[in-house]
């Protein structure tokens, strides 16, 4: 779709770039020419992403273990960024969601999806942000949020709160920061299956018994989507040749929030045995990835 060498002389930074999306997103700037910096809490895994990325498309690519729920540690590993060269863009990808009535979550759970997709994606924005504002440099901000944006989010309100709030900066610093040459856009994603949050979000137990609930049966173009689909929207909104594009938050779902809100409601149904059950397969999952990071 794109001409070779199209993203030379970029330099992306993109967060939770070392799995899923972000990694589709990463490898696909990279293949273009693009020089791109990932960030994850898991060093090992950042690491072999980065290696793999590497061979597979002959680019450039640093691997930092960076904690964006850590406001310190973000400022630090962006100027670590910037001091070696200047970013032209950014890509939000970070997030962290599971599904849950919303009566029977604590405080803690909350924050741990807002610390990470409300105040790391803010803080991670700002700095960059004022890095390019102080050196006089042109950017592009591009946010990953949901169609939740729209119709909300029910069984995934911090989520779904959280996303609204990236929307909401979207647009608010196309237009704060537009004078000074930074562009902000945000691609909404519905089903796109990624290994470890789509088993959170979807385990067997929960698809089993919902049926087409998060699968194709209610989107109308009757598939999910494939992550080249989604990573060539990115390269879109980033390359040179789209300067003009800002302020916009961009479905890639095959119409499904337009047929039915592109959200959990059907989980209505369920009784507290089903979500009992949900929340044992949940918690197998995240001990199954646990395991898997200490081994």
């Amino acid at each position: 779709m794109f001409a070779n060498g199209l993203m030379t002389g970029q330099k992306i930074l993109v967060t939770g770039g070392g799995t899923g999306l972000g990694r589709s997103m990463a490898e696909a700037f990279m293949a273009l020419g693009a020089h791109v910096v990932i960030w994850g809490r898991r060093g090992a895994v950042l690491d072999e992403a980065a290696a793999e990325m590497r061979a597979a498309t002959g680019g450039s690519c640093d691997a930092m273990a960076v904690d964006i729920r850590n406001g310190g540690a973000i400022d630090e590993a962006m100027q670590a960024v910037f001091d070696a060269a200047p970013l032209t863009g950014l890509v939000n990808n970070a997030a962290g969601n599971f599904i849950s009535p919303t009566e029977d979550l604590s405080p803690n759970a909350f924050n741990a999806i807002a610390g990470i997709v409300a105040a790391g994606t803010f803080n991670t924005t700002v700095a960059a942000g004022k890095r390019w504002i102080e050196g006089g440099h042109k950017g592009s901000i591009l946010s990953i949020v949901t169609t939740w944006v729209w119709a909300g989010g029910p069984f995934t309100v911090p989520s779904a709160m959280s996303k609204a709030g990236v929307a909401a900066m979207t647009t608010s610093l196309a237009q704060e920061w537009g004078p000074k040459g930074i562009r902000a856009n945000a691609i909404a994603p519905g089903p796109f299956p990624t290994k470890g949050a789509w088993e959170r979000l979807m385990p067997a137990p929960l698809a089993a018994k919902t049926g087409s609930v998060g699968g194709s049966d209610d989107i109308p173009l009757r598939r999910v989507g494939e992550h080249s689909e989604l990573a060539n929207l990115a390269v879109f909104l980033m390359a040179p040749g789209c300067e003009y594009l800002t302020g916009a938050v961009i479905p890639i779902d095959g119409g499904q929030w337009l047929a039915n809100g592109g959200n959990f409601h059907a989980l209505s149904a369920l009784d507290r045995d089903d979500w009992g059950m949900i929340k044992g397969a949940i918690q197998a999952t995240n001990a199954k990835d646990r395991e898997g990071r200490t081994a």
